[in-house]
């Protein structure tokens, strides 16, 4: 099943918002375009706002399927927190960010989410930080072998 990029951001910005606390944000708002310092205006994908409501993330999601997000990618990232004057980032992508942008991205306080390509805002495969997330929207049952450990997390059901 392939989901548009579009869709893709909805997820991201439902799922952010339901392991929230793990990353500090406390509600998460869509799509909007901020004003900043050097006078231009900057269309981001989504705004997470602290648990305290005082300063905010600027999200990102890219939906790379075949390739890693490049310290070009993460830099630019980078320069738009700073001049909208957010405390941070988050970039939501489907493949672990390259090198270069690790480096990047550590250095200026950009979290990264990994969430599978085809996640929904139900259902999903999330990591941060070495935790799994999982969505899922009806289980009757689940057989899990080896170990594992998992969060459930129960959404309202109209997130979108």
């Amino acid at each position: 099943m392939t989901i548009p990029w579009q869709a893709y951001e909805g997820a991201a910005r439902s799922v952010l918002q339901q392991i929230g606390s793990v990353l500090g944000i406390g509600s998460v708002e869509g799509k909007q375009t901020l004003d900043g310092k050097s006078g231009t205006q900057w269309e981001i994908d989504a705004k997470a706002i602290q648990e305290n409501g005082e300063k905010f993330l600027v999200v990102e999601v890219r939906r790379y399927t075949t390739s890693s997000l490049k310290q070009e990618d993460v830099a630019a990232l980078a320069f738009r927190i700073g001049d909208v004057g957010a405390v941070g980032g988050v970039v939501v992508s489907p493949l672990p960010l390259q090198r270069g942008a690790e480096l990047v991205a550590k250095s200026v306080g950009i979290e990264h989410v990994r969430l599978s390509a085809d996640s929904t805002a139900t259902d999903y495969l999330a990591e941060y930080m070495g935790r799994r997330f999982i969505g899922v929207s009806v289980v009757e049952s689940a057989n899990l072998s080896d170990s594992c450990d998992a969060v459930v997390v129960r959404g309202s059901g109209n997130d979108a």
